[in-house]
């Protein structure tokens, strides 16, 4: 079974920045597609951004300009670079590959002044 850990969360003030990162056991991480996704109080879990195993990126609407995924195939670790926090971006981030059913426990983002 793989594992998923996420880190990195915390208490930001509104336009500050935060780095997540998502860390795999297993080998078969580096030839994944991973997502971050996001689940805030009482609203459903969306996709905001995903990385290939080659490097190709896709973002929300809501993070484009904002978040950057990125990852390190040797490391086994995906990261998310939020600039430009907005208080809507309040809510437990979460890493999964796409063609897993696994789920970490998440790490929760807070944004607030």
């Amino acid at each position: 079974q793989v594992q998923l850990v996420e880190s990195g969360g915390g208490l930001v003030q509104p336009g500050g920045s935060l780095r997540l990162s998502c860390a795999a056991s297993g080998n078969i991480f580096r030839f994944n597609t991973v997502g971050w996704y996001r689940q805030a109080p009482g609203k459903e879990r969306e996709l905001v951004a995903s990385i290939t195993s080659v490097g190709t990126t896709n973002y929300a609407d809501s993070v484009k300009g904002r978040f950057t995924i990125s990852r390190d195939n040797v490391k086994n670790t995906v990261y998310l670079q939020m600039n430009s926090l907005k208080p809507e971006d309040t809510a437990v981030y979460l890493c999964k590959m796409f063609s897993l059913p696994y789920w970490g426990k998440g790490t929760l983002v807070t944004v607030s002044s």
